[in-house]
């Protein structure tokens, strides 16, 4: 007969081996979709582009969609309620971020309430395998927000430094990359102010961060700080670089993390670059 202090051995080692299994990093992939920006390059355009992203991302059918930022060109009940009628189409979880078209370059308590009640939270943060994804409103870092920014810097700083997020390898998504060509090049319409960069990129480093994920600058931008991959790709609106519409597929193992571009058929893009 197994003891009173066996089976309490027991019961531990089997919590703690299901505990050690929760937190196993799994295989999976995801897709990150920039600037579906619907209005920005051809209304009719955009929609059309947005709805066959749609369908080749459920043909692909990664475990869930990032949109990072600029869901729509111009916020209004019309265009949001095209994008929310082609963001159902999806099959699989889609996670967006808030761009500066939708709260605006200088977001305000009207342009944050109506994109909460809207579209929803504008920051938050999910998990999946093993995996952390922190889902910033990049807007309250280009800009200095009265009350906003700071309740937002406490929040991503309070969640990053969580024992959730601290055990599992992070993501974070946002709109606003947090520079284009080199770490140190002042600060322009796309990219984040230096002291606002550095800070950012300490905590990343110190916090096992291992991606930031952006749109916003209408073309691909891939760079690397300490091992952490900052990528902005192609959108289904408008590219300023002539590329292709289309997405990123993630892959995501505990050995590799890899993304590759997937273009949309050329005739849904041909237009643009006419």
């Amino acid at each position: 007969m197994i003891s009173l202090c066996n089976k309490c051995l027991v019961v531990a080692l089997l919590v703690f081996s299901i505990s050690c299994s929760e937190r196993e990093e799994k295989p999976f992939s995801f897709v990150q979709v920039c600037d579906t920006q619907l209005g920005m390059g051809g209304y009719e355009h955009d929609v059309k582009s947005f709805e066959m992203a749609v369908k080749s991302i459920n043909e692909l059918n990664p475990d869930f969609v990032i949109i990072c930022g600029d869901l729509v060109h111009h916020a209004s009940d019309s265009s949001y309620a095209d994008f929310l009628k082609i963001k159902e189409g999806f099959k699989m979880p889609c996670y967006v971020a808030a761009g500066n078209h939708d709260v605006g370059n200088i977001p305000n308590d009207t342009t944050l309430g109506y994109y909460r009640k809207t579209i929803g939270e504008d920051y938050y943060e999910f998990k999946n395998k093993g995996y952390s994804f922190i889902v910033t409103n990049s807007q309250l870092w280009k800009a200095n927000v009265a009350h906003e920014s700071e309740k937002h810097d406490k929040w991503f700083k309070e969640t990053l430094l969580s024992p959730g997020a601290k055990k599992n390898p992070v993501f974070v998504i946002g709109h606003y990359p947090l520079y284009t060509e080199f770490l140190e090049e002042e600060e322009h319409y796309f990219n984040f102010p230096l002291n606002k960069r550095q800070e950012l990129l300490k905590l990343f480093s110190q916090n096992n961060v291992i991606a930031y994920l952006s749109g916003h600058t209408h073309k691909m931008v891939i760079n690397k700080y300490k091992n952490i991959q900052l990528v902005s790709g192609e959108t289904t609106s408008k590219n300023f670089d002539k590329r292709p519409m289309g997405f990123r597929l993630w892959q995501v193992s505990p050995d590799t993390i890899k993304q590759d571009f997937v273009a949309l058929e050329p005739s849904m893009y041909q237009i643009k670059n006419d």
